[in-house]
């Protein structure tokens, strides 16, 4: 499965989450860091679903650039 993984940058850290998992974050000192342990986060977080016999959402967020002139 493909989840779409929102990376925010911050003052000192940059931050990511999956909008069809929600809860699931990570954050590190890169994108490249967050990128690495959110694709940890989701697949602890599936693994924890399971064995509480929940059901694994089903990927569906997509996401577009707007321009707009400012």
């Amino acid at each position: 499965m493909r989840y779409l993984v929102v990376i925010e940058e911050g003052p000192t850290s940059f931050g990511a989450h999956v909008p069809d998992l929600p809860g699931c974050i990570a954050v590190g000192e890169t994108s490249e860091e967050a990128l690495q342990l959110i694709q940890e986060a989701i697949e602890f977080h599936i693994e924890g679903l399971k064995e509480e016999g929940q059901c694994i959402p089903m990927p569906h967020s997509s996401s577009s650039f707007v321009e707009v002139h400012a």
